[in-house]
């Protein structure tokens, strides 16, 4: 189950409470109703795109319209809304799959009851395989309530690689910005702003969505579930923190790289002004001197050209002479 290449399309778990757990037969109704088996709820994981998955769905598993369509809605964000005796918890994870980007993320859709936790997935989830490797270690959650918790807290260890990288390569940004003849693409840097931006989207309704679980009257919480949700609600809570964290301090690094080509555009104007402000006298001589009109000094003189490209080179070392004073340049 540690390959994530390997989630069963239907995968259906009697646990009994105390750590244990055991396979079961999605269509033996003896198996699947817990109490009656003298297990303590039953976790059904399916997948959306097959038919036999969707098929018990639709006619075996006693859900009204509402509930399955909402776990088998198109695209859904984060959210806890309580239905009857029960919960529609939509969560949302990072794409770990080789060659996707980590904000694509990938959702998990729960339907939360005393006896029987249900969940939908399109893609699968790292956080989903590592739930089910515990049950075959021994360690299987105790109720329903901590089933959602425990699959909350893999879903923000799974997140957390992803944070701490961005943070990396904004931090070499940052160092790339104390070199003033370094210089690192925009593209990266827009492209950091936006993962940052995309994945606080949906942990921060994740957030208020855990948060809401812990607070709502279902008499199959314990208080030990609402103690470990809120515990997964914090963890979600520092990693959108730090999400928001990552965002400002590219806008920071943007703001800088902005602030430091103005500068050097600043810098090239000023040089070429000065440039200007040179030549500009040095222009008017010799077009004054160019005219082609009789009296002319120095017109018939064999020195004379030699006389005034000293005087312009002097006049030019004074201009210059003039310009580093007022630390033009």
């Amino acid at each position: 189950m540690n390959d994530i290449d390997f989630l069963p399309p239907i995968a259906v778990y009697s646990l009994d409470g105390d750590g244990g757990a055991q396979a079961a037969d999605l269509y033996d109704q003896g198996s699947v109703n817990a109490g009656s088996n003298g297990f303590e709820f039953v976790w059904i994981q399916l997948q959306r795109e097959n038919a036999d998955a969707i098929g018990w769905l639709e006619t075996g598993s006693g859900l009204d319209g509402f509930i399955r369509e909402a776990l088998t809605a198109e695209d859904t964000r984060p959210r806890c809304t309580v239905h009857g005796d029960g919960a529609i918890i939509n969560l949302r994870g990072v794409n770990l799959h080789e060659g996707a980007d980590p904000e694509d993320m990938i959702s998990i859709r729960l339907w939360v009851e005393k006896r029987r936790v249900i969940g939908v997935w399109r893609r699968p989830l790292y956080a989903v395989a590592d739930l089910m490797a515990s049950l075959e270690r021994g360690v299987a959650p105790a109720s329903p309530g901590d089933l959602v918790a425990k699959l909350a807290l893999r879903l923000v260890d799974r997140m957390e690689p992803t944070v701490a990288d961005l943070h990396e390569q904004i931090d070499a940004m940052e160092d790339v910005l104390d070199d003033p003849d370094a210089t690192f693409s925009r593209a990266a840097l827009a492209d950091l702003r936006r993962q940052a931006i995309i994945l606080r989207r949906f942990i921060a309704p994740q957030r208020d969505a855990l948060n809401t679980l812990a607070i709502e009257d279902l008499d199959w919480l314990t208080e030990r579930d609402r103690s470990r949700i809120r515990e997964a609600g914090d963890k979600t809570t520092r990693v959108a923190e730090e999400l928001e964290s990552v965002r400002e301090r590219a806008a920071i690094v943007h703001d800088q790289l902005l602030e430091r080509r103005a500068e050097q555009m600043n810098r090239y104007t000023l040089l070429l002004s000065v440039v200007a402000a040179i030549f500009l006298p040095l222009g008017l001589l010799t077009g004054l001197l160019g005219i082609n009109v009789g009296g002319m000094p120095g017109a018939d003189s064999p020195w004379a050209f030699w006389a005034v490209t000293a005087g312009l080179m002097v006049i030019g070392f004074l201009l210059l002479a003039f310009f580093k004073k007022l630390k033009l340049i």
